[in-house]
């Protein structure tokens, strides 16, 4: 397995990918999801060649495994807050038949040596509350709650 930034080429392996995650996301919650993908074509391009949105693949083989979605965000300035530099963790996803071997793992580890080489403070996400699978792997990793975002539906 190979960690490594996504190219161009890996565009359509990752469209596949994003709409394994965008089902999951439409089952738990199909009244914020309808089914298609987080970006399109085009601003996956945009995306690859954003230094400061590092998007990451696992590729196995020749073949796209899972991907990591990043944005380094620089905190400064704050009346309350530190001035710190974060690595949010944007997406991440293992395709669906390749789960459960380590593949989530390592590119978690990769996102956090990508955090480390740029000086980041923390790595932050953000995980729905109906994604239970999600939640578990990420304390796994090693992360813990940082804030609750909570809400009430108004009918």
């Amino acid at each position: 397995m190979i960690i490594r930034h996504a190219q161009a080429t890996d565009i359509e392996a990752i469209i596949n990918l994003l709409r394994q995650v965008n089902r999951i996301h439409h089952q738990g919650r199909p009244d914020l999801f309808s089914l298609g993908t987080k970006y399109t074509d085009r601003e996956l391009v945009d995306l690859i060649a954003d230094q400061s949105r590092p998007v990451l693949v696992a590729e196995n083989e020749g073949t796209i495994k899972g991907y990591a979605f990043c944005v380094l965000q620089r905190h400064r300035n704050d009346n309350i807050l530190t001035d710190i530099d974060t690595l949010y963790l944007d997406d991440l996803c293992v395709d669906q038949a390749s789960r459960g071997i380590g593949i989530g793992k390592q590119l978690y580890q990769a996102v956090l040596e990508l955090a480390k080489s740029h000086n980041c403070h923390n790595v932050t996400l953000n995980v729905w509350s109906f994604n239970q699978n999600a939640m578990k792997f990420y304390e796994a990793c090693g992360m813990h709650p940082l804030k609750i975002c909570m809400e009430t539906v108004l009918d």
